[in-house]
């Protein structure tokens, strides 16, 4: 626990955001009250109180400023100034600035030390850039709000904890993105994760980039070239690393309890294992029951998770959207906020 808020942030206020929000807050209810979590949701006032009349919760979210010297345990902050309203579902240019000015706001607190991280709701990469923010993600726009040349993607799913060399590149592009130096970062940054998680001893599985690991060269060079010596000299640095371990058996050991942790080369490599186990779908319905999943970012100068999915527009105001992933983004922020101050201590 840290005596710190965390800050919320709504992401495209066309989407779900405002509704999990709305929904964690319910759930979590008891925690706030107690004072064992504080929370500052920053995004659109409308939106926000929009969702609670629609969902008719019985929650109290009051209004703060930013420079406020005390705020109450739950309450929200005005990411910029309203405009047309902004409707459930439709894209616009107003739901990509408040996406934007809400994450703006949420960096420059925690790097004030005001909020002990960034939990973010999702945002829609295409409202972002028509409100004129040409960023693929949440990523690279943190990554550029905090100075920051290289961070690293982490998913997080019970056991299946898996960070990316690369993400957002074509996968023409991808081997190029495999250097000693980046999967020597990606390595270090997700041991260090796991350490502020409490795992005491890390032990990390680097997945193939080619089939069978390349097959001894007849499949591609890079898991030998590359892969191989990087993980010899973590080895030797004292880390618990191996690999290059196969694409198509590395997740199976990995839910199987054998690693805490695995790198995927790349987006959907690592991906597709931890939405296919996080995505639980009604068989009668075809309908998402419950959505698990946390995407942490690694490597930046504050602590930023996130949910594991989209803003859903298609559900956006129906009152049906899940929060779970949400909470368990905020539980996770808790965790890694708590793991630095340990270490600060």
């Amino acid at each position: 626990m840290t005596s710190r808020h965390l800050a919320i942030t709504m992401g495209d206020p066309a989407g779900i955001g405002p509704e999990i929000i709305v929904k964690a807050c319910v759930g979590l209810k008891e925690r706030i009250a107690k004072g064992d979590l504080r929370l500052l949701v920053i995004g659109s006032g409308a939106a926000l109180e929009g969702a609670k009349a629609a969902l008719g919760a019985d929650v109290a979210i009051p209004q703060v400023m930013a420079d406020d010297r005390e705020w109450p345990n739950l309450c929200y902050l005005q990411a910029d100034t309203e405009g047309d309203p902004i409707k459930p579902g439709v894209l616009s240019a107003d739901g990509g600035r408040f996406a934007y000015k809400a994450i703006e706001q949420g960096v420059r607190l925690t790097q004030a030390g005001r909020t002990a991280a960034i939990v973010t709701a999702p945002l829609n990469k295409e409202a972002l850039n028509k409100a004129g923010y040409h960023f693929p993600g949440h990523t690279e726009m943190l990554a550029h709000l905090t100075g920051v040349r290289g961070s690293v993607m982490l998913l997080a799913h019970g056991n299946m904890r898996v960070s990316h060399v690369s993400t957002h590149v074509a996968l023409e592009d991808v081997p190029k993105r495999l250097t000693p130096e980046r999967l020597r970062m990606v390595i270090d940054l997700t041991n260090d994760a796991l350490l502020r998680l409490g795992i005491a001893k890390p032990k990390i599985a680097i997945a193939a980039l080619n089939p069978h690991a390349g097959e001894g060269g007849l499949f591609g060079r890079q898991d030998i070239d590359v892969s191989a010596p990087t993980i010899a000299k973590a080895v030797a640095d004292g880390l618990d690393v191996v690999g290059p371990v196969p694409g198509d058996t590395i997740f199976v050991k990995l839910r199987a309890g054998q690693y805490d942790a695995a790198v995927a080369m790349y987006h959907d490599q690592g991906h597709i294992p931890v939405k296919l186990l996080g995505f639980q779908v009604d068989p009668a319905t075809g309908r998402w029951q419950e959505l698990s999943g946390v995407n942490i970012t690694l490597g930046l100068p504050i602590i930023r998770t996130s949910v594991d999915h989209g803003t859903a527009f298609d559900i956006a105001g129906k009152g049906i959207a899940n929060e779970h992933s949400l909470i368990e983004a905020i539980d996770y922020a808790e965790r890694l906020a708590a793991g630095v101050s340990a270490s600060k201590s």
